[in-house]
This record gives C-alpha cells, sequence and structure tokens, in this order.
C-alpha cells in the first residue's frame, strides 16, 4: 500500500470513488430533465450577466465579432446537419426521449461525431463566450460539455444501446461522442 501525507492511498481512493458513485447516484435526477437548448440559453444568459462587470477585453471588437460569426455558422451547420439526418431517417429529434428513437443514423455528420447538435450548442456558446471578451465566459463551455456528457449523453447512450444493440456499440467503437 502506498502512503500519501499519512493517509493510506487504497483507502483514500476507495472513499473517493463511494463519495462520487454517492454523489452520482443522489444527481441522477437531472438525467435527461433539462432539455439542451434550454440549458444553452441558460448559459448564455449568465454569460452575458458575468459580462456586466467586464474586466476588460483584450481582443477588439471587430476580430471578436469575426471569430464569433465564424464560429455561429459553424454552430448553425452542424445542427442542422445533425437535424437534417434526422429527417431523412424519420427519427425523432427530442433530446428527452432517446428511447423513441427508430434508427440508429450513423451517415452523413454522424459519421465525424455522435453529438452533432451538441457539438453545434457547445459552439454556440464559444461564439458568445468569444463575442462578450469575457474570459470567465469561456468556462461555461467546457462546464456545457461535461453536464452534458453526464445528464444527457450518457444516459441517451444507454437507451440506444438497448434499442440497437451490438450496431450501437460499434457505432461507438468508430465515431467519437463529440468530436
Amino acid at each position: 500500500m502506498k502512503h500519501r501525507g499519512g493517509v493510506c492511498y487504497r483507502r483514500w481512493v476507495s472513499s473517493n470513488t463511494f463519495y462520487l458513485h454517492k454523489m452520482r447516484v443522489r444527481m441522477k435526477f437531472l438525467e435527461l430533465k433539462i432539455p439542451p437548448l434550454f440549458l444553452v440559453v441558460i448559459c448564455i444568459t449568465l454569460m452575458w450577466w458575468i459580462n456586466g462587470d467586464s474586466l476588460g477585453v483584450l481582443v477588439t471588437l471587430s476580430y471578436r465579432l469575426a471569430a464569433s460569426v465564424i464560429l455561429l455558422l459553424a454552430a448553425i451547420l452542424c445542427c442542422y446537419l445533425g437535424v437534417r439526418e434526422f429527417a431523412v431517417h424519420k427519427t425523432t429529434v427530442d433530446p428527452m426521449h432517446p428511447d423513441s428513437s427508430s434508427q440508429l443514423v450513423q451517415s452523413g455528420i454522424y459519421q465525424y461525431t455522435r453529438n452533432p447538435m451538441y457539438v453545434g450548442f457547445a459552439l454556440l456558446l464559444l461564439a458568445a463566450a468569444v463575442f462578450l471578451g469575457h474570459p470567465i465566459a469561456l468556462l461555461f463551455v467546457p462546464l456545457f460539455m461535461i453536464y452534458m456528457t453526464i445528464f444527457q449523453i450518457k444516459p441517451e447512450e444507454v437507451a440506444l444501446t438497448q434499442l440497437f444493440g451490438s450496431s450501437y456499440t460499434d457505432y461507438t467503437n468508430k465515431v467519437r461522442r463529440w468530436l
């Protein structure tokens, strides 16, 4: 057994693993509860609110505007291509009910990412953060991605694995969750 600062490392890992599992069980009620687009609106609102006490902008507005427009266009494209591919395959876009999916979509943009709409939402948040120019606003992008992975994507993956079995598992081995 290794010791760290007088505390048994194995006991430390065991207790923290137990704590994380206990916290995950308590937070399970958030799974598939907050619509992702609503979460994006909340994040942008908080970014805007934080920007009110601006720390100063390091980059001029014209550069921020150009970068944010490019990111916004990429976000719109990702979301559009994801929704279009679902429409072509006549399956649901509703993220709150992944168990109602009628087909496993693996073509189009889904060859490159399993969650193009969520990638688009993350790009939208990045565009907003760049436009606002507040360094703390950038923190909302990884926080959004962590929240989405834990409370939206992983529960979706469980539902899709139950629906489509080994074909979905093979797909997850070939295509990344984000990019």
